[in-house]
């Protein structure tokens, strides 16, 4: 039996594209061991699915100045020692790395190990992790075809994001049971990330009457972001964060307004659900979601709206028309290249691992 370490962190968007893969990997016959941070999000989710799990320290890599800029390399070098001891235990034929900051000294141990690393770039252009990782990679695969040009020459391999099989599960009556709702009324879900949105949570509910008179809302807010003043009201719903439920939300889901993560948007395309994206401003990070709605809207699956420009008014009017063409953005989903994305990476795996 072939041993895979599997290893990404800090978001839900570094943890479910593995999640995604663990069912082909077992029909395959890997015997799967996860490597994250000790209480990240990954540690809980992977934890539920019985996986092995190994905790290693972890330091951020931050572009802003803060205190723990001085502490948090000396954890990533006790990081980078602890995966080695665990690689050198563990003597997995290949890592799979999904990216976060967690990877970086397992990667860098691998490489010192000489195992075969395969990373997944969700984003259009690498981020930091996982740009001091590529060196070390054997291959790397990416969602949008602009990143091919970004990776070095023979390693990058197009292959879209690994969508969970279960997603395509969903049931819509469940879900309108699950809230409460009424068939006789289209559905509106809003998606903050896994961590939440306070612009985006804080523009929907400024909108909240107006957009009543025409959806249903599931609002998936984040942990801590929950508006108790809100509990209540009829034809809307909230959720800190939601795991078992979440295909048939997505089934409920007429329209979506989400984030921009590239893990997020790429099942909302896998699953033909019109998109208004409200990307993170690039004040608050690198850009990359910028550049993901960005190219979404190119290929024509999607709305976009910049988190600065966002009025009462214009966030009503695009979600209206969101609606009203959202025959337009299924059609050119049902046209895309990339998809499949589990079978492309599984037989990538297979095929280094002989």
């Amino acid at each position: 039996m072939k041993r895979i370490v599997l290893t990404g962190g800090g978001t839900a968007g570094h943890v479910t594209p593995n999640i995604a893969l663990i069912p082909s990997l077992v029909q395959q016959g890997y015997e799967i061991q996860y490597i994250g941070s000790y209480d990240g999000i990954e540690k809980k989710l992977i934890e539920e699915l019985g996986i092995p799990y190994h905790g290693i320290a972890s330091g951020k890599l931050r572009r802003y100045f803060d205190l723990k800029n001085f502490s948090d390399p000396f954890r990533v070098i006790n990081g980078y020692f602890q995966a080695k001891k665990l690689l050198r235990e563990l003597k997995p034929d290949i890592i799979f790395s999904k990216g976060g900051f967690v990877t970086v000294p397992v990667v860098q141990a691998a490489k010192r190990l000489h195992i075969p690393v395969i990373i997944h770039e969700s984003d259009m252009t690498p981020g930091l992790a996982n740009r001091l990782a590529i060196p070390a990679a054997t291959k790397v695969c990416c969602n949008f075809p602009e990143t091919v040009s970004c990776l070095p020459k023979g390693k990058a391999v197009l292959t879209g994001s690994p969508i969970r099989e279960q997603l395509h599960r969903g049931n819509r009556l469940r879900a309108l049971n699950f809230c409460g709702f009424t068939a006789q009324k289209p559905v509106l879900l809003v998606i903050g990330g896994s961590l939440g949105s306070v612009a985006v949570n804080n523009a929907i509910r400024g909108i909240l009457p107006e957009l009543l008179k025409s959806f249903q809302i599931v609002h998936l807010c984040g942990k801590g972001n929950l508006d108790e003043t809100l509990t209540g009201t009829p034809g809307y719903v909230q959720y800190e964060y939601i795991q078992e439920e979440l295909a048939d939300l997505f089934s409920l889901a007429d329209v979506v307004v989400s984030r921009a993560g590239a893990n997020a948007i790429c099942e909302l395309l896998d699953l033909r659900k019109p998109m208004l994206l409200i990307p993170l401003s690039a004040a608050a990070s690198r850009g990359d979601q910028i550049l993901n709605a960005r190219s979404f809207r190119k290929q024509g699956f999607c709305e976009m709206l910049e988190e600065e420009n966002i009025t009462p008014d214009l966030l009503l009017s695009s979600i209206l028309d969101l609606y009203k063409n959202r025959g337009k953005y299924i059609r050119a989903m049902e046209k895309s290249d990339v998809s499949d994305a589990v079978n492309t990476i599984i037989s990538l795996i297979v095929q280094i691992t002989g």
